[in-house]
This record gives structure tokens, sequence and C-alpha cells, in this order.
């Protein structure tokens, strides 16, 4: 383990665009090899920049489409055979989708579940078999607590998340004691691109606050966060809410 409880390597985003990845990233650059991975990757010239101005000793692009699943293994022996071992890999892609579409719309419905979820469930077993392999690494997960109780207003979106948290959840126990670690972020309403237009809602986050909770997690072992921390109990307590009640909430 590097300095500062960070593992040795590279810093692979998966998912190169997105704005909490990429806080994340410049918060992890100094002094690293950082790979960031996104559909269009030529056109990354802006992001690049922003990691390169963060202090890493290099950073490089690389096509990658999450929901081409059967590409995943290969992609991730090619990164770490070029770009050298994988130390912290961050799962930031992800779609919101259309909740009223996907509920007319099976094939809508099923596009937000594939990349939500099922592209998600590829990357992260051919990750952890990639660095149990190498002994060493830590693996970032964005769960949701749209996921922690599904509500009626982003069921789809939830769906996939609450699928993605029990998996996730899972495969941190199976990596306990390879030297792997997986840190299950919970993030509420977080204030960005992909939200914009919406209402925020109560505890809502900014992605550096996401950010800044993810690089402290990874430095102190933990296997998972909320963010803002507040929502663990508040969740806890929506929990035991009424179900008449509970279908009302917004999202």
């Amino acid at each position: 383990m590097g300095t500062r409880g960070l593992a040795d390597g590279a810093v692979l985003l998966l998912g190169g665009r997105s704005e909490i990845g990429l806080e994340v990233a410049r918060r992890l650059a100094p002094g690293r090899v950082v790979i960031l991975a996104a559909r269009r990757s030529d056109e990354l010239a802006a992001q690049r920049t922003e990691i390169v101005d963060a202090g890493a000793s290099a950073v490089h692009t690389i096509e990658f489409d999450a929901d081409d699943t059967a590409s995943h293994p290969a992609l991730l022996e090619k990164i770490a055979g070029e770009h050298g071992r994988i130390g912290i890999a961050v799962l930031a892609f992800g779609v919101l989708g259309d909740q009223r579409r996907a509920e007319r719309d099976p094939a809508h419905a099923m596009a937000i579940l594939h990349t939500d979820f099922v592209a998600q469930v590829s990357v992260l077993t051919s990750l952890a078999n990639l660095l149990r392999a190498q002994g060493e690494g830590q693996v970032v997960v964005f769960s949701s607590v749209a996921g922690v109780r599904v509500r009626r207003a982003n069921y789809v979106y939830g769906a996939a998340k609450s699928g993605l948290d029990g998996f996730a959840s899972g495969l941190a126990d199976a990596l306990h004691g390879s030297g792997v670690q997986l840190l299950l972020v919970r993030p509420g309403f977080v204030i960005g691109r992909m939200t914009e237009g919406m209402s925020p809602a109560p505890f809502s986050s900014t992605p550096g606050e996401v950010a800044e909770a993810v690089v402290k997690g990874l430095r102190g072992g933990a296997c998972r966060v909320w963010v803002p921390r507040i929502l663990q109990p508040v969740f806890f307590a929506m929990r035991l809410l009424p179900q008449p009640v509970w279908r009302r909430m917004p999202r």
C-alpha cells in the first residue's frame, strides 16, 4: 500500500467525463499516471488538461464503451499492460434515464438497467480478477441512496442501484483478505450536470464533497461511505415509513 493508505499504481477513471469521477481523479492525480476511459475518447482534451494541471505525471485517454460488456476483460488487461498496474479504479459511468419513458418503453427501462447494473457487474468482475492477481488495489463503486429503499418516483434507476449495491457489498466481502479494497459510496442528491433542472433534495451534496468523502474513505480503508453522513441515520428511519407514505415520496 502506498502513502496514506492509497494503493500504488495508475488511477483508472471509467467514465472520463463524470463530474464526480474527475473530482476524485484530480485529488488522486499528483505524481500518478491517470487513465481517462470513455466513449469518444478523442474529445477528452479538456478533461485531460484538468488532470494534468492537478499534477498527474501522465494522463492517457482510452476508448471505453460501458455497454459493450464483452470488451471489458481485454480492455482492462490492455490498460494494465500499456500503463502499468492499476492502483485505484473508479467506476463513474452511468445514466439517470427518464422514469416516465421507462414506464412505457421496456427497451429504455432495460437500457438503464444494463448501463447502471449489468455493465457495472461486468467491469467489477473483471477488475476483481485483475486486482486479485496483482495482490493489491482499490475500487470505488457509486451506489446511491435511491437504491437503499426504492421509491416509486424513480424505481427503474433505483432498482439498478439497489442491484449494484447488493452486488458490490457481496464482492467487497469476497475480496476481504485479498489485498483489494472495494469502497461502496452512497451519495444522496448530487447537484451537477446529471441532475440539472431538478430541484435539489434535502441533504444534497456537490461533486467535490462526494470526492472528498471518497478519498477520505480510501485512505481510511473504509468499505462504505454515505455522502453526506447524516443520510445513513435518515435512511435507517425511512426504512420504517409505512408503504402508503413511502409511495408518495419524491425522487
